[in-house]
């Protein structure tokens, strides 16, 4: 990853599953030039990996606070992430 890229691990809770909010996810994340991916999680949440710029992220985790219609999300904790490559693409995993 270049001096100008992060990576976050984001975990998103609410009513998030069930509400196409991983293909959403994708959508705005490929907007932002993010890469990285997306999954459901056993205990209802969301989580997503995020690697891309500081301000790409930023305006993900924003996103992320908001979800797509007929989400409604109660938080959105950002962790940080250390990646030894960057990834290629946003893909929607299991």
């Amino acid at each position: 990853m270049s001096d100008d890229d992060e990576a976050a691990m984001v975990r998103i809770t609410g009513r998030v599953q069930g509400v196409g909010f991983r293909a959403w996810a994708r959508e705005e994340a490929e907007r932002l030039g993010l890469t990285g991916w997306v999954r459901n999680e056993p205990d209802g949440s969301v989580l997503a990996l995020l690697a891309g710029s500081t301000a790409g992220i930023s305006q993900m985790l924003e996103r992320f606070r908001h979800g797509p219609p007929g989400a409604s999300v109660s938080g959105a904790e950002r962790q940080p992430a250390t990646l030894a490559e960057k990834p290629v693409g946003f893909r929607i995993t299991r």
